[in-house]
């Protein structure tokens, strides 16, 4: 059979509303590093964390149905708020196609993380307004861990700090601070772990562990994402072969904004010189 017919030879789609989902993309090329890979990212339209769940859907369908359309053989949401809104509405659009998101295999990594702490933990979610208000991440963990006391924090100035590349530094902190201040008398509960709720949020991790005080672990989805993405690939027969038959660049980036931006910043979060013409400017 020819490479270009077979399901496994196909790429894995990825989108985010910008580059915050390349942290997932970079998980993924770590465990999964003879699959080839396109990846969308909605810069024109983002942020997502402050739409309304009805848009998030809608957007979710546009971006996830431009990559069905290139060809992929398994999309993964690396959008905790289209995760959160959207998921299972791709899943009945492009049935049989498997559909991955974050928040699940971020809560099982938390109750990993926590399965020898007795008693009530605490767990602080950082992430968009949406994802804070829909309380996907509290049903997800609670499934797992009922007796979890679990604060949700929306800090969506994080996201366009993250697009312009600013991980560090005192207005990055003075944000995250002014955040964390909001807890009131949720900060004089001791946290068990932080949950870096979006996916823009793990390159700020150092950061926010500065102001949050250090000791405090922190889940990032992208790695336990991966995990599942093998998983899934594993059982459907679709993991990619290990030989020379197939052709197609390992890497494609589309965005549907400023591809010359999307390259600078994201070629900050892969550690990865990535140029403007190796961008794709595409419409929804």
């Amino acid at each position: 059979m020819k490479a270009a017919s077979r399901k496994d030879y196909l790429p894995i789609g990825i989108f985010d509303s910008g580059v915050g989902g390349l942290t997932v993309l970079s998980a993924l090329r770590t465990r999964l590093a003879g699959e080839h890979y396109i990846y969308l990212g909605d810069t024109a339209r983002l942020p997502y964390g402050t739409k309304s769940r009805d848009t998030v859907i809608r957007y979710s369908a546009q971006a996830s149905l431009r990559l069905v359309e290139q060809g992929i053989k398994l999309l993964v949401v690396a959008c905790n708020t289209a995760s959160a809104a959207a998921l299972p509405d791709l899943r009945r659009l492009y049935a049989p196609l498997p559909v991955i998101g974050v928040v699940e295999p971020g809560a099982q990594a938390v109750c990993r993380l926590l399965a020898s702490k007795d008693g009530e933990c605490h767990i602080l979610v950082m992430a968009t307004e949406s994802t804070v208000k829909g309380g996907a991440y509290t049903r997800a963990i609670r499934a797992l861990r009922p007796d979890a006391r679990i604060t949700g924090l929306a800090c969506s100035l994080l996201v366009p700090m993250a697009e312009e590349g600013w991980m560090d530094g005192p207005i990055v902190e003075s944000v995250i601070r002014r955040y964390l201040e909001q807890l009131g008398g949720e900060a004089a509960r001791p946290l068990d772990c932080i949950v870096l709720g979006c996916t823009h949020f793990p390159p700020l991790a150092a950061s926010i562990a500065a102001v949050a005080g250090p000791g405090i672990p922190m889940i990032d989805s992208a790695v336990t994402t991966a995990e599942a993405v093998e998983a899934e690939l594993q059982k459907s027969g679709l993991l990619r072969p290990k030989d020379e038959e197939a052709t197609g660049p390992p890497l494609r980036f589309l965005t549907t904004d400023a591809p010359e931006r999307f390259a600078r910043v994201g070629g900050l979060f892969l550690n990865l010189g990535l140029a403007p013409e190796e961008v794709e400017l595409v419409a929804l």
